[in-house]
């Protein structure tokens, strides 16, 4: 997996640096110490991973990555401030680092970013049916929409949660909540869509189903309320 470090800090670029040299599957293509630098690298290397600073000079991280759109390397945003986590959330990245980074939650989020390419191939295809069409490297597997808890936007792929394990399909959760039945599901997050049958508690802006939880905008907390026909 190709890696690019954006850090202003050089001495946080070489802790990052130290860290991926631990782990095989990570080939490092360049450091930047901002944004303009990182943009030009991402051109010329393609990486396929950023471990992306937040507060920088010129332009932040959060900033690059709205530049960079849907088009871009999957993110791990590494911060030595939690306040950043919701901004970070909504834009679906891979994960979020406080440093100091420690190993084992370096190889953590380094581990989620190879599951997700290792499904880089996978592709939706939504039937009219009560199922859909998982397509994974080179296996069709059918998967019914009852099966479905809920889905998860990561960047241009989506996570399709279900009781005994997850699916990642390249699409977008637009293109997915177009093909859903709006009586079986209703998307409650910028990032989550849920199926309304599995819900099993609403508390403090929260969701759980299944013991898993997912959080609930302001903005879709009233549809929400009409479609569980809450008393």
């Amino acid at each position: 997996m190709k890696l690019l470090i954006v850090d202003d800090n050089k001495i946080a670029r070489s802790t990052l640096k130290q860290l991926a040299s631990r782990v095989n599957s990570l080939s490092l293509v360049g450091e930047a110490s901002d944004a303009m630098e990182a943009i030009n690298i991402i051109r010329q290397s393609s990486p396929q991973l950023l471990l992306l600073d937040i507060e920088m000079p010129g332009m932040t991280g959060i900033e690059l990555v709205r530049v960079l759109g849907t088009n871009r390397p999957l993110v791990i945003f590494t911060t030595s401030k939690k306040e950043y986590a919701t901004d970070a959330f909504d834009l679906n990245v891979v994960d979020y680092l406080v440093k100091p980074v420690t190993p084992a939650r370096f190889i953590q989020a380094i581990t989620k970013a190879e599951e997700l390419l290792e499904d880089a191939g996978t592709t939706l295809n939504v039937s009219k049916e009560d199922f859909l069409f998982i397509r994974d490297t080179n296996i069709i597997r059918k998967l019914n929409l009852d099966d479905i808890l809920f889905a998860e936007a990561m960047g241009d792929y989506v996570k399709l949660h279900t009781p005994t394990k997850y699916y990642t399909v390249h699409s977008t959760l637009k293109a997915l909540e177009e093909r859903l039945d709006p009586e079986k599901f209703i998307r409650v997050h910028r990032s989550f869509i849920i199926s309304i049958g599995k819900v099993d508690c609403l508390r403090d802006g929260i969701i759980l189903i299944k013991e898993k939880p997912v959080p609930v905008a302001d903005a879709y907390r009233a549809a929400l309320n009409r479609k569980l026909r809450v008393l």
